[in-house]
C-alpha cells in the first residue's frame, strides 16, 4: 500500500493502529474472521484502475458520485491516465465548484452543530441539495448533456442527473467505510463537505455524524436504483468495483438469508488485551483495544465476496433497499434504521469505563433529533474472578449530594469515592446486566462485555472518569449537567438486584439443546434469548430480525433457505433478517455451544408517544 502521491513520505492518508482491509482475503475456518464477506458467486468483483477504466471507456457521459471522505483528487489522478491509456480523454467537471461557500454552509448547519458543545449536536434535516447552489448545479447539468465526453465527479455529483434525459449517463458511486473516514480525518487528508480545510478530528466527527452523514445517507439511497457501478475506495491505489445490479442482487439475498457486518476496532484509555490475544489479524503494536464495533449500523460496512476478492459498502445500502425484509413487522416503527447494536467492551488488563448514563428517550429526541436512545445490556462473555460491574445507586443516594461530589471531583481533580454512591456486582460469565436509559453504570476492569443495545452509541453522559486523560493526552470531556437531567434515582438499593440483573429461565429443551430467556427491562424494546446446544436447534424469526453471537464454543453452522450453510466462529456476530423465517443452528463439531439472540419485542411495533 503506498501513500498519497502528493505526500508519500510525511503524510500517510490515514492515522490508526488498525490495518487497512485487504482486497482479497481467505478466512481460516473456525477462527474469528476480521474481514467477513457475503458470497455472491464468481466473476462479480474486479480490482484496479486499468480494469475500471476499461469499464468506462465506452460511455461518453459519466457521473461519479460518492461518500464524503473519498480522496477525490487522488482518485482522478489515478483514473485519468488509465483512461488515456485506453485511448480516450474526458472533460472533468468537479461538482465542488457548485457547493455553497463555507460561511453560508456554516450558517445553514449552525442549528445542528450544537455550538461549542464538543460532542453533541442535533440530527440534520437538510437534504444534500441544500449544500449546493442551484444555478451552479444547473450549469453542470447543461455541460453533462452537451454531447461531449464528460466526467462529472465529486460528492453530490448525482444531483445533476436529469431524471428524463434521452441518454442517461453511466452512474458510478465511490464508497468508503465510515471508520476509514475517521482515520483519514485524524490524518488531515479529508474534511467535512464544503469545508475549506480539515479541523480538529473530534470536531470534524461531530459534523460528520450530525450534519454530513444524514444528508449523504438519504442521497445514496435515492441513487441506489440508478447505480451502474459501485467502487470501494478504502484502498486508494487498489479500488474494488462491481456492477450496481450485482450489488442490488447481493443486498436482496442478504435481506432474506443472513449478513455479518465488517467489524472494526479502536483503542481507548481503559482498553484491554483480550481481543488482541484472541482475534488474529489485529495490530499487535496497538497499546490496547477498547472496542470492537461488531454491529453499529450507522458506521459499519458489509462486504461482498467473489473469487476471494472483497468489496465493502455501507450498511445503509442494505437498509435503503431491504428494510422491509430485514425489519419485517417492525419496519413501520424503525424505517431505515437498524435498531439493535452489538459491540465489545474489552477491559482485560485495562481499567474501569467512565461512570456514565444515557439519555431518556424524550430527551434524546428533543435535544439530538434521535428517535432512539441508548438502552443497553451487558452480556459478560469472559471475566476474571475479581471483576465487577458498577450498576445502580446505593440506597439513599440524593441527587444534590451526588452532583456536588461530581463537580468537586472535576474542579479539584480529586478522586471520587465511587462506591459510596454506586453499587458493584460480581461479574458472572454469561450473566446479563440491564442498563435502561437513565441508569448509572460502567463495566469494571477485567471484563469482556458484549454490549447489546439500541443503536445510538455516542450519547454517553460521562460523570466521572477516574481522573484519566484520553489517548491524545487531553482530559476526557464530562457531561455532569446532562447526566443529572437524565439519571433515574429510583434505581437504588435492593431494587437494583431485582430489576437490573436478568434471571435466566428455560423456555424449552430437548436431549441436546435448551432455549433460555434472559429477560430485559420493561424499557428495553428488544429482548434476549440464548440457545445452548451440542447438536442442532430450530428457530423462527416471527417477524423480527435476530442478531446473534456465538458466546461460547463453536463454530456453529447457520442453515437458511436459499443460501449455502454458513459457519460462524466463537465471538462472531451475525444477523438473520425477519424475512428469513425459519433457520437452523447446529454445532460444527458436535461440541457444546452457546449463541445469544437479541430480537424486537412485539410491543415495539408501535410509535412512541414522544414521536407522534
Amino acid at each position: 500500500m503506498r501513500f498519497l502521491r502528493t505526500s508519500a513520505v510525511t503524510n500517510p492518508f490515514r492515522k490508526t493502529t488498525q490495518a487497512l482491509a485487504p482486497a482479497s482475503h481467505t478466512p481460516v475456518p473456525g477462527v474469528y474472521n476480521v474481514y467477513p464477506g457475503y458470497p455472491i458467486g464468481r466473476g462479480e468483483i474486479a480490482v484496479g484502475f486499468e480494469p475500471l477504466a476499461r469499464r468506462l471507456v465506452d460511455h461518453e457521459q459519466i457521473v461519479i458520485d460518492g461518500m464524503g471522505g473519498v480522496l477525490w483528487d487522488d482518485f482522478r489522478e489515478r483514473l485519468e491516465p488509465a483512461l488515456s491509456s485506453c485511448g480516450v480523454k474526458f472533460e472533468w467537471l468537479d461538482v465542488r465548484q457548485a457547493l455553497k461557500a463555507s460561511p453560508e454552509l456554516n450558517r445553514l448547519l449552525e442549528r445542528c452543530l450544537g455550538g461549542e458543545d464538543p460532542l453533541f449536536g442535533t440530527r440534520n434535516r437538510c437534504s444534500l441539495r441544500d449544500f449546493f447552489v442551484a444555478e451552479k448545479l444547473q450549469w453542470l447539468e447543461s455541460r453533462l448533456i452537451s454531447g461531449r465526453r464528460v466526467i462529472l465527479y465529486g460528492t453530490g455529483a448525482g444531483l445533476a442527473l436529469l431524471p428524463n434525459s434521452e441518454k442517461a449517463p453511466l452512474v458510478v458511486y465511490l464508497d468508503v467505510p465510515k471508520n476509514e473516514i475517521q482515520f483519514r480525518a485524524r490524518a488531515g487528508t479529508v474534511c467535512n463537505l464544503g469545508a475549506g480545510q480539515p479541523e480538529e478530528p473530534k470536531r470534524m466527527y461531530k459534523r460528520f455524524y450530525f450534519a454530513d452523514w444524514p444528508a449523504l445517507r438519504a442521497h445514496a439511497a435515492e441513487l441506489l436504483p440508478r447505480l451502474d457501478l459501485v467502487v470501494d475506495t478504502q484502498r486508494p491505489d487498489e479500488p474494488a468495483f462491481m456492477s450496481g445490479l450485482a450489488m442490488r442482487n447481493g443486498l436482496a439475498s442478504m435481506g432474506h438469508t443472513w449478513c455479518r457486518a465488517r467489524p472494526w476496532f479502536e483503542p481507548g484509555p481503559w482498553g484491554g488485551q483480550w481481543m488482541k490475544q484472541r482475534f488474529p489479524g489485529l495490530d499487535a503494536e496497538a497499546p490496547n483495544l477498547a472496542w470492537s464495533f461488531e454491529l453499529i449500523s450507522p458506521e459499519n460496512g458489509l462486504a461482498f465476496e467473489s473469487d476471494g476478492r472483497l468489496l465493502e459498502v455501507s450498511f445503509d445500502f442494505l437498509m435503503a433497499q431491504e428494510s422491509l425484509s430485514v425489519l419485517g413487522d417492525f419496519a413501520g416503527r424503525f424505517g431505515l434504521e437498524f435498531p439493535i447494536r452489538f459491540d465489545y467492551l474489552d477491559t482485560f488488563s485495562g481499567g474501569n469505563l467512565s461512570v456514565q448514563c444515557h439519555p431518556r428517550p424524550e430527551y434524546a429526541w428533543r435535544n439530538f433529533g434521535e428517535r432512539l436512545t441508548q438502552d443497553e445490556t451487558y452480556y459478560v462473555i469472559d471475566c476474571t474472578p475479581d471483576a465487577r460491574v458498577y450498576l445502580g445507586f446505593q440506597q439513599g443516594v440524593e441527587p444534590a449530594v451526588l452532583e456536588v461530589a461530581l463537580k468537586s471531583s472535576f474542579r479539584e481533580a480529586k478522586p471520587l469515592a465511587v462506591e459510596t454512591f454506586i453499587q458493584t456486582h460480581p461479574s458472572r460469565r454469561h450473566g446479563l446486566y440491564l442498563v435502561p436509559n437513565g441508569t448509572i453504570h460502567c463495566s469494571g476492569a477485567n471484563n469482556l462485555v458484549l454490549e447489546i443495545s439500541a443503536t445510538p452509541y455516542i450519547f454517553t453522559f460521562k460523570m466521572y472518569d477516574w481522573l484519566r486523560m484520553d489517548l491524545d493526552g487531553r482530559p476526557r470531556p464530562l457531561n455532569i449537567e446532562r447526566a443529572m437531567e437524565n439519571l433515574d434515582f429510583d434505581r437504588q438499593g435492593k431494587q437494583v438486584g431485582r430489576e437490573l440483573i436478568a434471571l435466566p429461565r428455560v423456555i424449552a429443551h430437548g436431549s441436546e439443546w435448551q432455549w433460555l430467556h434472559l429477560p430485559t427491562h420493561a424499557e428495553h424494546f428488544y429482548d434476549v434469548h440464548r440457545f445452548d446446544f451440542s447438536g442442532q436447534i430450530e428457530a423462527q424469526t416471527y417477524g423480527s430480525p435476530h442478531v446473534l453471537n456465538v458466546v461460547e464454543g463453536g463454530p456453529v453452522i447457520l442453515e437458511t433457505a436459499g443460501a449455502v450453510p454458513q459457519q460462524f466462529a466463537f465471538a462472531e456476530t451475525f444477523i438473520v433478517p425477519a424475512a428469513t423465517g425459519s433457520y437452523r443452528l447446529r454445532s460444527a463439531a458436535g461440541h457444546p455451544a452457546k449463541v445469544v439472540k437479541a430480537f424486537l419485542k412485539p410491543e415495539a411495533k408501535g410509535i412512541p408517544a414522544y414521536l407522534e
